[in-house]
């Protein structure tokens, strides 16, 4: 039994066995006490010892940091602070810990000092609660889908297109680049072509939908972009769904439907967790300027997206908006909007989500110069059916499409865009026989959990970070 299961439990007395991590510990002459966390809870369950009781070499490898096992007796605790404690008969020591030397040490520590130490900090408070939601958004995204008729779909993470049709890839090779030198005889290499890791499982989760008519991929897509902020990694997770039959609408309603789905299973499942992050956000928001502040609690703002529908309005309204708002007009947006064609930056996504509408923004039918080759053009022959999703903090965390189903149309797009036909040829094929209309978006896992958490930098939502010059663990 867990220390979750143990809490949850009404104590009379059971004999149990439990094992954990000390947190804090106070040592007394009589009675000592251990705060032990097992990562199963942000709670710590109360160990009560009589410090005569055991050997006076186990009680000096009692520090924080330490593993230990305990075998005693949960009871209903005489003290304050907690419902049931564990009176320990006996104590084993699993795993010691210097004291010294252990950097989580029983104080407040910096998130930049957590990342540097980042093989330690699910040991901590904030980022045990961080990943137990990670978990749950995960186990939610497959429950969602499943439920729904949806087949999970497995897509490659080598491949030889860029699906964006734009962007830096990492190489994939097992050619060795020490004695490589000129120009790479591809021919050569391991695939017979020059391959790379995926960017995104799109064009072939289409492959999917349309044979299969439901589908999702679930797993990590590759940016060799070399962007360090808050708000990039170079791997990260995507899911990706893809419907045959859906119009650009069907497509909306899904994604909304998914994002409150994902949202209230964290507020029915994970509530302890997401009130500590909350009083964690109430804290930082304090150190802002009240003007930067959030007008609603962590917890609050989750309810407030589930309860309301989203503001919808299209990319020429969004752009009529913002060149008349004042941050554009007085020219305090970095980057002024003088008319149709702009790409939206995150200033002007925060001003539309935050300032205007004050609740989370679809925007709908692009200019296709911005957007990507497969979405599936207009009538006006200028705009193209694409939707994407705008958050509070977060800005877009879903972009998706109707995906253009016309061959002769696909393969103007594709020669706008410099797209040469003989690497997407399968995908070609998949519009000669038996085309129709279909839609699907990505969403970025790392990005929901950054609104779901309150945490602000992108590093703090993934175990293990890839950034550029930062790959030790």
């Amino acid at each position: 039994m867990n220390i979750k299961q143990l809490l949850q439990i009404k104590a009379e007395n059971q004999k149990i066995f439990i094992s954990g991590w000390v947190r804090t510990r106070r040592l007394g002459k009589n009675i000592s006490f251990i705060n032990l966390n097992d990562g199963s809870t942000i709670k710590n369950i109360q160990i009560v010892f009589d410090t005569a009781n055991i050997s006076e070499n186990t009680v000096k490898q009692i520090t924080t940091g330490a593993c230990i096992k305990i075998n005693g007796s949960l009871v209903a605790s005489e003290g304050k602070g907690q419902e049931s404690e564990v009176i320990a008969e006996s104590i084993d020591i699993l795993g010691v810990s210097d004291s010294e030397k252990y950097p989580l040490q029983p104080k407040k520590h910096s998130l930049e000092f957590l990342r540097e130490n980042a093989h330690l900090r699910f040991r901590t408070n904030t980022f045990s609660a961080v990943f137990r939601i990670r978990n749950s958004i995960s186990y939610a995204i497959n429950k969602f889908f499943y439920e729904r008729g949806f087949v999970l779909l497995h897509t490659p993470i080598i491949t030889s297109t860029d699906a964006e049709g734009a962007g830096e890839m990492f190489q994939v090779t097992n050619l060795n680049l020490e004695k490589v030198g000129g120009k790479i005889d591809y021919n050569t290499d391991f695939f017979g072509q020059k391959t790379s890791l995926t960017v995104s499982g799109q064009l072939e989760a289409e492959l999917g939908a349309l044979g299969l008519g439901k589908v999702y991929t679930f797993g990590p897509t590759f940016r060799a972009e070399n962007s360090n902020t808050s708000r990039h990694l170079s791997e990260f997770w995507m899911i990706e769904p893809e419907v045959a039959f859906a119009d650009l609408e069907k497509n909306i309603s899904l994604a909304e439907e998914f994002l409150k789905y994902c949202i209230n299973y964290c507020i029915k499942n994970n509530f302890d967790d997401l009130t500590f992050l909350n009083d964690r956000f109430e804290n930082e928001e304090k150190k802002l300027k009240k003007e930067d502040r959030s007008e609603l609690g962590l917890i609050e703002r989750l309810k407030f997206v589930v309860k309301n529908n989203f503001a919808q309005i299209t990319y020429r309204e969004a752009i009529s908006i913002l060149i008349n708002s004042k941050p554009n007009k007085k020219k305090k947006f970095k980057y002024i909007i003088n008319g149709f064609g702009a790409d939206l930056q995150s200033e002007h996504e925060k001003f539309l989500v935050e300032k205007k509408f004050k609740t989370p923004v679809i925007i709908t039918d692009y200019p296709k110069k911005i957007k990507a080759f497969y979405m599936r053009l207009n009538d006006d022959n200028e705009t193209v059916k694409a939707m994407d999703i705008l958050f509070p903090t977060i800005g877009e965390i879903i972009g998706g499409s109707q995906r253009e189903e016309r061959l002769d149309v696909l393969k103007l797009m594709m020669k706008e865009n410099n797209i040469d036909e003989k690497h997407l040829w399968w995908y070609l094929e998949t519009r000669k026989f038996g085309s129709c209309i279909h839609s699907g978006f990505g969403l970025g896992l790392e990005r929901l959990i950054m609104f779901v958490t309150g945490m602000k930098n992108i590093r703090d939502v993934i175990p293990f970070p890839r950034t550029p010059m930062n790959v030790d663990f």
